[in-house]
């Protein structure tokens, strides 16, 4: 962010913008942060807070790069173990790099108990990792003196235990907690009454909270309240009280209210005041003593290492006594207590001197979070101890050997002292595919960098594929990028910086889509060389195809995403738990069809109508003119098939075009102010007519009310910038569409006005047409609609004026259609729509929406920010060891968090369902029974096959779409005899299909019983016939 003009680039900032918003990210922009510790957790942090955009970071570290370290810190290399730099040396410049507008510098002074802390003054939050617990308590005293208190923030990763602490102050200020963008809601009814009730339209829920205010707009009758803020007191769901509205005149009709933003204030106690009475946030509900029990743990470790100046040796189990006898101690002077739990206090001192990668990682997106909240006031922060453990991961592993768990001198002794040699082997031995190298993407990577996943040596394999180029905003959350790979393959790109963190990785890219279409790529054949696949996807509908991949080859899938501050994780693992499709969210409400047409009554509606007439004009219109001149090569025979009589589809429109291209730039300045007219004054006029101001429904109630606006019809006048705007915008598209070449001066004001004094208006005459009202019908297809008579003879004349005046060029027959891209300012896209959707707003008194709000909402914006992604990136790797480890059910958790709130919320995945078909006869999404036929295996022989082999006689067999056999359908008892090469015609390479097929019931009467699908080979081995 440029901090002198304090400007933000949205080309860099665009996805991140929508989580903080502006007042945040130039709050960032204006502060500077000290971090101290380049381990693990400390580079995580200072990579995602160097991503968001503060003004200024100093890296603090006085320890030399240790063989140790390239396991867990991404930004050391092998050269500068062997240099001996200073860590902080070595990570600074990789730091620095990762955004030009923040100032990186370091230091590797001594900072201890003598230290003069008058330093940390210019700085406005502090974060400490790495760091003695007598260091961080006086680093946090001299903080919290200061006046305004300097925000600070302690970090600890000891094995398998994380800790996060947070102190920002006495009083601390949150102007907006939890991010969530204030809803309109249409209001049903307010009663006359003291309190008085406001009732929600449709029943729609408020999400209001008690204590809340709202502010009413638009209200009939009760005009007072309009303008006005009024606390809430909720009642339901979709209904809450206001106070006392008796005096007021009585409600009629109408009105909508949105909740009111108020500051919250957080008070924070020092360090040395929590220790003894912690407030802790519980993320595993399933186990609710725990963040206690890890805090008598950590605290023991803190007092172990002041007293033996080291951690617990790996795997000595006099360490793990003198630990357990410390924690016993610490815990019976807490006054918030657990009891103190003997696995896991053994535990973290098997592990204390490891490092688990992945656990920094998530941990490290939450505490970066918190850093951010410091320095902006945005979200609610931390109160004020967030404890996480990975004890999953090492439990199964306790009866192993010391051996297992000591250091052997290479990169991954930090895990082997967590998970042991044995299961180390075992990740670098993994084949793992992941689909999708985004955000997610590159922080996975950077996870099996560390984890030594898929080494080359070992025979593993990482295979990752994204069919998309890099965009100047990935950068902002896509780590392994830089400005000089713009433009080039996400997917070779992050290959070759994940080998730069980890030569000996064996990271296959490629450049496809993985869907229906590349099967022939990823098949079976690929799904079975496999351990695992992860996805790293952004949309729903690429998660369920590679799920169903999966659930059919029988491989486990890890999946993740993100929103803003949210994520989610989740884990499916073969015959364990539920898959991806079992469960389906609601599908998104879509704008009834009228509602854009005629009756907007929210910004989102008349963005949505705005891209709508984009997609239409500019790429739908001129690519089905293309697709029928393609077709139709001839326009002489077009013609003469026509004046025969003969339907050709897309006609009537296409002769439309074709009759009215512009072929000069003024000509294009004219449709364009037609445009205008027609969209934002005809509209209005035309709606006018057909529903007068005083128009009434057959109960007698107004037909204009809420949520229905009357339109207001505009005056075009060029002198106002987002009429001059729309003017140029649209012109400018025309002209991309039927190639017309214009200037710069052709834009400019003064050749605009030129060109539109020339433009007649013709008169308005309100039409009689119907206009829909129905919010149930759908978008009629105007290319399928058959033609009027009218419509032919116009198409007919359009064609043959065009072939007289010799308009019927090559050029003349083929336009350029456009692709959306929101992302390019200079293209006139998003000009045009967010001039378009703000005049139709204006028109309808609807608030228009910035730039900014326009672009998310038409451009299906996802916001997106670096500490989320690392996140749910460092909870996925975690899975992926258990389920490496082969880890039973218990073993598993998946997680939803809110980073904003904050909240994290980890709970045991869905166990898989059996789901009875009769007489024991159980199956789940899992199974796939099999037949193996033979080129003379009759449909016949399939029934009794499936008979014979599980006990149960099908009634029914289908194969996709086709329905092989129905006995109710007539002549398919005949096709029993049939082979089923024949009933099936397989390509040459088809090895199986999977058919559906049912079951006969216990009853007569009842209905069919669902199986499993079943797998036909074709040949007895299974293998190509």
């Amino acid at each position: 962010m440029a901090t002198d003009s304090m400007e933000i680039d949205d080309s860099l900032y665009s996805r991140q913008r929508y989580v903080l918003g502006d007042s945040a990210m130039h709050q960032m922009a204006q502060s500077s942060v000290f971090l101290s510790g380049m381990g693990g957790m400390g580079v995580e942090i200072a990579k995602n807070i160097v991503l968001a955009g503060v003004k200024a970071v100093t890296l603090h570290d006085t320890k030399q790069c240790e063989t140790w370290d390239l396991g867990s810190n991404f930004f050391i290399r092998k050269e500068d173990v062997l240099s001996q730099r200073r860590r902080v040396e070595a990570v600074c410049p990789h730091v620095a790099e990762l955004n030009p507008y923040v100032h990186v510098d370091m230091s590797f002074s001594a900072l201890d108990d003598n230290t003069d802390l008058g330093f940390l003054r210019r700085y406005q939050c502090v974060i400490l990792t790495e760091a003695r617990l007598s260091l961080q308590k006086r680093v946090n005293e001299f903080c919290h003196s200061q006046q305004p208190p300097i925000r600070f923030i302690s970090c600890d990763v000891y094995g398998i235990c994380a800790r996060v602490f947070c102190d920002f102050g006495e009083e601390f200020e949150v102007f907006d907690p939890t991010g969530e963008e204030p809803k309109e809601v249409f209001i049903q009814s307010i009663t006359q009454d003291n309190p008085g009730m406001v009732t929600c339209m449709d029943n729609q829920p408020h999400g209001l909270q008690t204590g809340q205010s709202v502010v009413f707009r638009e209200v009939g009758g009760m005009v007072e309240l309009n303008g006005t803020s009024r606390q809430v007191s909720v009642l339901s769901s979709h209904s809450f009280a206001i106070g006392d509205t008796s005096q007021l005149q009585p409600y009629t009709h109408g009105g909508f209210f949105v909740m009111v933003k108020t500051p919250k204030m957080y008070r924070f106690e020092t360090l040395e005041r929590q220790l003894c009475e912690p407030r802790v946030l519980t993320p595993d509900f399933s186990k609710p003593e725990a963040p206690l029990q890890i805090h008598a743990g950590m605290l023991a470790l803190d007092t172990f290492q002041e007293q033996h100046s080291r951690l617990p040796n790996t795997g000595c189990l006099q360490d793990a006594e003198v630990l357990l006898k410390l924690t016993e101690e610490v815990n019976a002077a807490l006054k918030s207590k657990a009891s103190v739990n003997t696995e896991l206090v053994r535990c973290l001192s098997r592990t204390a001197r490891g490092a688990l990668p992945p656990l920094a990682a998530a941990v490290g997106g939450l505490a970066s979070q918190e850093v951010l909240k410091a320095i902006t006031g945005k979200f609610a922060p931390l109160q004020q101890w967030f404890y996480l453990d990975a004890i999953e991961v090492v439990k199964p592993l306790q009866p192993l050997s010391a051996e297992e768990f000591s250091p052997r001198g290479d990169r991954y002794d930090g895990l082997r002292a967590c998970i042991g040699d044995s299961l180390c082997l075992q990740l670098h031995k993994l084949r793992v595919f992941m689909v999708g190298c985004g955000a997610i993407g590159c922080e996975m990577l950077k996870n099996f960098a560390l984890l030594g996943i898929g080494l080359a040596k070992s025979s593993g394999e990482v295979c990752i594929t994204d069919p998309d180029l890099i965009e100047k905003s990935n950068l902002n959350r896509q780590f392994l990028f830089r400005p000089h790979h713009i433009q080039k393959p996400k997917s070779t790109t992050a290959a070759e910086a994940t080998h730069d963190i980890n030569p000996d990785l064996q990271v296959e890219a490629h450049l496809n889509k993985v869907c229906p279409a590349t099967e022939n790529i990823y098949n079976d054949s690929f799904y079975s060389s496999l351990n695992i696949v992860v996805t790293a996807l952004d949309n729903v509908e690429a998660r369920r195809y590679v799920d169903s991949r999966c659930v059919s080859n029988q491989r486990p899938l890890l999946d993740s995403g993100t929103m803003g501050t949210k994520g989610h994780t989740e884990i499916i693992v073969p015959n364990l738990t539920e898959s991806y499709n079992s469960h389906r969210d609601p599908p998104e409400e879509e704008i009834p069809f009228c509602t854009l047409k005629s009756f907007p009554s929210v910004i989102e509606h008349t963005i949505q109508w705005a891209r709508d007439k984009f997609e239409s004009a500019f790429v739908h219109k001129p690519s089905m003119y293309n697709s029928f001149w393609q077709t139709h090569s001839s326009a002489e025979v077009v013609l003469q098939r026509m004046q025969a009589g003969e339907s050709l589809e897309g006609s009537f429109q296409v002769m439309k075009l074709l009759s009215r291209q512009p072929t000069q730039w003024e000509q294009c300045v004219a449709v364009a102010r037609l445009k205008f007219e027609k969209y934002f004054k005809r509209k209005a006029l035309q709606l006018l007519h057909s529903f007068p101001l005083d128009t009434r429904l057959k109960d007698g109630s107004l037909f204009w009310q809420s949520p229905k606006r009357p339109p207001t019809p505009l005056e075009f006048d060029l002198k106002d910038s987002l009429h001059f705007a729309f003017i140029v915008s649209t012109a400018r598209l025309f002209a991309g569409i039927y190639n017309i070449p214009y200037s710069e001066r052709d834009l400019s004001e003064e050749a605009i006005t030129r060109i539109l004094a020339d433009v007649k208006i013709p008169e308005y005459r309100p039409s009689e047409k119907c206009i829909e009202t129905d919010e149930t019908a759908r978008k009629p297809d105007q290319i399928k609609m058959p033609l009027s008579s009218e419509e032919e003879r116009d198409a007919i004349t359009h064609l043959e004026q065009a072939i007289a005046t010799d308009r019927v060029t090559p050029e003349r027959l083929r336009m350029s259609p456009l692709q959306f891209e929101k992302d390019d300012d200079s293209n006139g896209h998003m000009d045009f729509v967010a001039s378009a959707s703000s005049l139709r707003a204006i028109m309808y008194s609807i608030e228009p929406a910035d730039r900014l709000k326009t672009k998310r909402i038409a451009g299906k914006i996802i916001p997106a920010i670096a500490t989320a992604t690392a996140a749910v990136a460092g909870l996925v790797a975690l899975e992926l060891i258990k389920v490496v480890g082969g880890f039973g059910f218990e073993s598993h958790k998946n997680c939803f968090f809110n980073l904003a709130i904050p909240v994290v919320v980890l709970t045991e995945p869905a166990a898989v369902k059996q789901t009875l078909i009769r007489n024991n006869i159980y199956y789940t999404i899992w199974d796939c029974w099999t037949v193996f036929g033979h080129e003379d295996f009759t449909l016949s022989d399939f029934m009794n096959a499936v008979r014979e082999k599980y006990g149960i006689e099908p009634t029914m067999v289908v194969h996709g779409v086709k329905m092989l056999y129905v006995p109710v359908m007539p002549g398919h008892s005949k096709r029993l005899k049939l082979t089923m090469h024949k009933l099936i015609k397989p390509s040459v390479d088809r090895r199986y299909v999977d058919l559906t097929v049912s079951f006969a019931p216990e009853a007569d009467g009842d209905e069919d019983l669902p199986g499993p699908p079943v797998r036909y080979y074709f040949s007895p081995d299974g293998e190509t016939p």
